[in-house]
């Protein structure tokens, strides 16, 4: 479902860029937050790098598809096989395993150091405490 919202946010980007562009700003400012939403919504499962590679890459490669179906930019062989690349990573980015594996940050995971119990503070001149 959050990828869903999320390609369904890519969409909206693209319908934003668009309006933009043309002075459709009523349009403009209902596709933006709608997009931003989704964008939200989608960042609650996936992680933010992730999902806002996927929400710029997908909303951008829609926006010079459309500029190039309408005629506003030249189609041109490599625009194709980059907007085709882009489309490539976010499928890839998709079935990547998102869990991280992060080592606990206590009991001996060497991530933090862990603190041994004794005395706090000791009287010693500007209060910099130098072990014994």
């Amino acid at each position: 479902m959050h990828w869903a919202v999320l390609l369904g946010s890519a969409v909206l980007e693209a319908v934003w860029a668009t309006a933009l562009s043309q002075g459709a700003y009523v349009l403009f400012v209902i596709a933006a937050t709608l997009s931003m939403v989704g964008l939200s919504v989608g960042m609650r499962r996936i992680p933010v790098g992730t999902a806002y590679a996927v929400w710029v890459g997908v909303g951008a490669a829609l926006t010079v598809t459309w500029a190039m179906i309408t005629g506003e930019e030249a189609v041109s062989a490599w625009k194709i096989v980059f907007l085709t690349g882009i489309i490539a990573c976010v499928i890839g980015l998709k079935f990547l395993r998102s869990g991280v594996q992060r080592p606990p940050l206590v009991r001996g995971a060497g991530a933090v150091p862990e603190l041994e119990p004794g005395p706090v503070g000791g009287a010693v001149a500007g209060g910099v405490e130098t072990p014994s």
